[in-house]
């Protein structure tokens, strides 16, 4: 693998939304919103063809520029992706690269009073915005999702929540078995607070501003439980109400549940029509994944079948949480072949 970037076969357009939807969010994270449209080859060519679309969403603290990045000796998730639509036995779509950071992290794809509403913006202004500028198949027989960790979280709740706009879902390492993937997290930051911010987050939160960001050990696991507290257990004014007692770790019930409300595990019940209409559903995670999501994605797999969905793509493999690019063409292609006329 040569280390640096080769000419693509198709291309990748780069745009700004300005968002309606993000207007005044709490945090104040702007509202003018990268976007990157995937144009695969030959689409200048057919004039008249129409293609299915495939959004990538990304994990927490992922953004736009680090679907960049490259490790030693391997490609890029762009370059991935390019590969993939180059080959003429798979079927041509475009792929849409959308941004819902926030400066907590992420979003994970909801509308929450702490963050903004980051699932109106997906569903409501970025994909009417695509269908609106490319030659798309605008239907949800024809558009899927698909992302890693929070992405691979927020790929398995949007088809669910919005079933007219998503007919296909891919989620790689996907957030869910929150009692497995997220509680041990919070022994982790109950015992950071006590013994570097005197008990506080608002003492965390000023910390962190004053070094640079994740240079503590302690940083992700704060950064995680807080943001995931602002995205399920927010009230209407924007408050974050934190599922435990900061100083024993007890769990505080009545908040916990609000956060299992949004654990894909427990929605699949809730959402078995809309799941049984999907045209593809592709779960995977890695065997030592070091969030035990691979628990996680064998949990969302049974409460499928229990719910009547066995048409599943489903595959745990060797590997950790980390450094699993290379199964983002596998997913994408199966939502290619699935959502293609």
């Amino acid at each position: 693998m040569k280390p640096w970037s080769a000419p693509l076969a198709g291309r990748f357009e780069e745009h700004t939304i300005e968002s309606r939807a993000l207007v005044g969010n709490r945090l104040g994270d702007p509202t003018s919103r990268p976007l990157w449209v995937y144009v695969p080859p030959g689409y200048d060519r057919e004039p008249a063809r129409r293609l299915p679309t495939l959004y990538a969403i990304q994990g927490l603290t992922g953004q736009l520029d680090m679907w960049r990045n490259r490790s030693a000796l391997r490609p890029t998730a762009l370059e991935l992706v390019d590969a993939l639509f180059s080959r003429a036995d798979v079927p041509p779509c475009l792929v849409v690269f959308v941004d819902c950071w926030t400066s907590l992290g992420g979003s994970q794809f909801l509308d929450s009073p702490a963050t903004g509403r980051y699932h109106t913006y997906l569903c409501d202004e970025v994909v009417p915005w695509v269908d609106a500028r490319y030659r798309t198949l605008a239907d949800r027989a024809h558009r899927g999702i698909a992302g890693k960790s929070s992405g691979g979280y927020g790929a398995l709740v949007t088809p669910m929540l919005r079933p007219d706009l998503f007919g296909g879902l891919a989620s790689h390492a996907g957030d869910a078995l929150f009692e497995v993937s997220y509680w041990p997290d919070v022994r982790e930051a109950v015992r950071a607070l006590r013994d570097e911010h005197g008990g506080s987050y608002a003492r965390f939160w000023e910390d962190l501003r004053r070094r640079p960001a994740l240079s503590k050990k302690s940083d992700l696991v704060l950064l995680n439980v807080w943001c995931m507290a602002a995205c399920y257990s927010a009230d209407p004014d924007g408050t974050v109400q934190l599922p435990f007692d900061p100083e024993t770790c007890r769990m505080r019930d009545d908040v916990w549940a609000r956060w299992l409300a949004w654990d894909p595990v427990r929605m699949v019940p809730r959402h078995a029509q809309a799941l049984r209409s999907m045209r593809a559903i592709w779960v995977d995670a890695g065997k030592r994944d070091e969030w035990y999501l691979d628990l996680g994605a064998e949990a969302v797999r049974r409460a499928l079948r229990e719910a009547g969905v066995t048409d599943v793509a489903y595959e745990l493999f060797d590997a950790g949480h980390g450094a699993i690019e290379y199964r983002y063409p596998l997913a994408l292609e199966f939502l290619a072949r699935r959502l293609s006329p």
